[in-house]
């Protein structure tokens, strides 16, 4: 099909054959045509050599890329996804691949969006409420969003993600009693710079002591001052915090109740920190998860490209500490 401003259909180059054929000259037939002496001697051309089938459209895609993505790369971008389940960026961090050909590669060959995925199986699931309304603040420590994702335990030896669901789970034994972790986490809404600690429960002092270890934590790289905190109704924000954001000038925000979409910054993180640190790989023990959440904490914070800052970790938006 021809596009929307050519001069000339396949009829119109038929009528510039028949009018040769009957002798006019090219000027003649360009001049009634309203287009160049070139493009009649193209058409007049294409009839000699191909007929009535070359005064059809021709793509004009190349015959030859030069730098096409070889079958090869190709290959180890899908190869990575569903492996790792990693986003463009990463993904093209360690092809080599452009983060938009990454995501050409993944969009023929009909892989899901990560958001549609299930973080522990891979499985594609549907998809949550989600709100078309996206916001960022405009400066470091203006919102810092705060959450507790519980996690099972796992037992010495390691637990069904190591041996399989038959051999050496819990559920094999009702008795085992291995109880959960609490990982709580605080994320800057501007640069997602993020604190984690791995602890024993969500309790109010609990909470309290930790928000007051992630204040010291954004002030040592480069968040002096935060301004707003938002977190969901539990009653050990709603009541715990209150002292330690008064002595910080920290105003207090709670979501709407049921709709954890609206602190959704630190809930997507939490998404990643199960995909990415928390079953990424079977752990022997508890202890050897639990040692492996600050060298990932440090990663995503200095080192992992996140796809809401143009491809780049949560570091560069923050200006350089002493």
């Amino acid at each position: 099909m021809s596009h929307r401003n050519a001069r000339l259909t396949v009829h119109g180059r038929l009528l510039i054959v028949h009018r040769a054929q009957a002798g006019w000259k090219q000027a003649h037939i360009a001049a009634a045509m309203g287009v160049s002496r070139r493009c009649v001697k193209r058409w007049l051309d294409r009839y000699r050599a191909e007929g009535e089938a070359g005064l059809h459209d021709r793509s004009s895609r190349p015959h030859h890329i030069a730098n096409r993505t070889s079958d090869a790369q190709a290959a180890a971008v899908i190869a990575i996804r569903k492996k790792q389940r990693l986003g463009r960026d990463e993904i093209a961090t360690r092809t080599g691949v452009p983060a938009r050909t990454v995501s050409r590669i993944l969009a023929r060959a009909g892989l899901p969006r990560l958001a549609e995925l299930d973080p522990m199986t891979g499985e594609q699931i549907r998809a949550s409420n989600t709100t078309a309304v996206r916001y960022e603040r405009e400066r470091p420590g203006e919102l810092v969003h705060m959450d507790v994702k519980k996690l099972g335990r796992i037992p010495d030896g390691g637990g069904w993600k190591a041996h399989g669901r038959g051999a050496g789970s819990i559920l094999r034994d009702r008795n085992t009693k291995v109880g959960f972790d609490y990982v709580h986490s605080v994320v800057d809404d501007h640069s997602r710079l993020a604190y984690s600690e791995v602890l024993p429960d969500e309790k109010g002092t609990t909470c309290a002591a930790f928000f007051e270890r992630a204040v010291a934590y954004f002030a040592a790289h480069g968040i002096s001052r935060i301004e707003r905190l938002i977190t969901d109704n539990a009653w050990a924000y709603r009541w715990s915090l209150r002292e330690v954001c008064a002595a910080h000038g920290i105003r207090q925000k709670f979501i709407k109740p049921h709709c954890p979409w609206q602190n959704g910054k630190v809930e997507r993180f939490n998404r990643t920190l199960q995909t990415e640190w928390a079953y990424r790989q079977p752990f022997t023990s508890n202890d050897e998860r639990t040692a492996a959440l600050d060298p990932w904490l440090e990663h995503y914070n200095t080192g992992r490209h996140h796809s809401a800052l143009g491809g780049k970790p949560p570091i560069s938006r923050l200006r350089p500490t002493p």
